[in-house]
């Protein structure tokens, strides 16, 4: 082995960082923890400030090494080792299984898993191709045709999963003829993923919000929908970062940043995903297969019936897309497109496909749970209530929440923490419950679009073929553009209303 060849196979991602030194470096961190954990107070609950820690050292981890799947590991063992002391071992044990066998986890496997499935059958029968040349064929210029992703990414409004997964796998090959940067397609991708389905009533985020809203004693028995329909008009950022889209693509808004850097390389080099994006990419190293009579329809019919059938099963993807691939046998194979074992191989490939996504969202969950067990999201709403009044407590319960969004990416877990204290919160000070439940929505949003390890982020930066810190860090501009406009619009709200 050369030299050269020899420092190339030490470096890690795209940070250039030596492993040996991230190694070592590593295990200094966790061994100061473990042995300055012993002066802590046994209970998490009297843990305060130094909750945090995990927290800031994963933000820093990364910003520094561009790491994503270490810096969460070490993250969650440092959260673990706060908590358990010398017992971290066994307690990340059983961290990892509750994660894995929990209801969100087995729903994410089969959605997300299925999911793939269904784009590689519908590449394998040309669908992607003959929808790409549809599109083509009515989107002349580069302007046009991130329009037309954006209008898609709009129009697949029933779960941000659904969104991301087939826009960005689908608009890729489309977006390549007009050299848009991965990063750009990936930005345009996630912006109409969560943001959109908040702003939607029949949504899968509706219909679990809509059921929180009840259980919390907000909205009657019954009426939990009804009540999330009053939050739409001030789910702001959810309304600023899908109306900012356009904006950029149009050029009102310019482009600034890193994706600037990643605008002048696609043009300058021809090269339109960043390093180490074939490591996420859902379609590395596949060639797209044209077969003779590539129909538009079998693009079409799958998504439409996709949505129809979620629609119909009550908003439940996972119904949705058993009964899609049902759906998608009966079109594919009477075509002599592929028979069934072609079929039954494709389904597999396409579930091979998604592995590396959800390793990458076992992982967040999993520092999400330690991140429960020593109380980091009670102990940063706790030291905001003192500053709150009826009205700033939308524009604090923004700014509080979408700081520990963008460390901890949860959104629906934190709406499971936050909303019990939100709105009897809200009620105790005479500030609008609607409102203030609507800062909690549009920060698990921002969560959701923006965290580094957010589900959104990574499927969308997994459909788009680009590399998700990357994809990150060029689209948190614009992201914080929206969350200031938010912020400032909940401070308006909280006084006018």
């Amino acid at each position: 082995m050369s030299d050269t060849t020899k420092q190339t196979s030490l470096k890690g991602g795209t940070g250039g960082f030596k492993i040996p030194k991230l190694i070592i470096g590593a295990l200094i961190v966790m061994v100061v923890t473990f042995f300055a954990v012993q002066f802590l107070p046994e209970n998490p609950e009297e843990l305060g400030i130094i909750s945090t820690i995990p927290a800031l050292f994963l933000i820093v981890y990364i910003f520094f090494t561009k790491r994503i799947l270490e810096a969460l590991t070490l993250s969650a063992l440092m959260g673990l080792i706060i908590a358990h002391k010398g017992g971290f071992f066994a307690a990340f044990n059983d961290s990892l299984m509750r994660v894995l066998m929990g209801d969100t986890m087995a729903w994410l496997f089969i959605v997300c898993g299925l999911m793939g499935s269904i784009i590689a059958l519908i590449e394998k029968a040309g669908g992607a191709f003959a929808f790409g040349e549809w599109v083509v064929s009515r989107a002349k210029t580069r302007k046009s045709t991130l329009i037309w992703t954006w209008l898609l990414g709009v129009a697949i409004f029933i779960d941000d999963y659904l969104n991301s997964l087939t826009v960005g796998s689908c608009m890729a090959p489309v977006t390549d003829k007009h050299k848009v940067p991965r990063e750009m397609l990936a930005y345009v991708v996630n912006s109409t993923a969560a943001p959109v389905c908040i702003l939607v009533p029949i949504s899968t985020w509706a219909v679990f919000v809509a059921a929180l809203l009840e259980e919390n004693g907000l909205a009657p028995a019954g009426e939990g929908m009804s009540y999330f329909i009053k939050t739409i008009p001030f789910n702001f950022y959810g309304w600023f970062a899908v109306f900012i889209v356009p904006l950029v693509i149009l050029g009102v808004i310019p482009v600034f940043g890193p994706m600037k850097k990643a605008e002048k390389r696609a043009r300058e080099t021809g090269v339109l995903a960043p390093p180490g994006s074939e490591r996420i990419d859902i379609k590395a190293g596949e060639k797209m297969e044209i077969p003779e009579r590539a129909n538009v329809w079998n693009f079409f019919l799958p998504i439409i019936f996709l949505v129809a059938s979620t629609i119909y099963f009550e908003i439940d993807m996972m119904k949705g897309v058993i009964t899609t691939l049902a759906f998608m046998f009966f079109l594919y194979i009477p075509q002599k497109i592929m028979n069934a074992q072609d079929f039954a191989d494709y389904s597999v490939k396409g579930i091979k496909n998604m592995l590396f996504p959800l390793l990458l969202m076992v992982l967040a969950f999993t520092f999400a749970d330690v991140n429960k067990q020593i109380g980091f999201t009670d102990y940063v709403i706790a030291q905001a209530v003192v500053f709150m009044s009826p009205q700033l407590l939308p524009f604090i319960l923004f700014i509080v929440l979408t700081i520990t969004e963008f460390i901890t990416g949860t959104n629906w877990g934190m709406y499971v923490i936050a909303l019990p204290i939100v709105i009897p919160l809200s009620a105790a000070i005479g500030a609008d419950p609607i409102i203030a439940v609507a800062a909690v929505l549009s920060a698990g949003v921002f969560g959701s679009h923006i965290c580094f390890y957010s589900d959104a982020t990574i499927l969308s930066a997994s459909a788009s073929g680009c590399e998700n810190f990357q994809h990150s860090i060029t689209q948190m501009p614009f992201g914080f553009l929206a969350a200031g406009l938010t912020a400032i619009s909940f401070l308006i709200s909280g006084y006018v209303f």
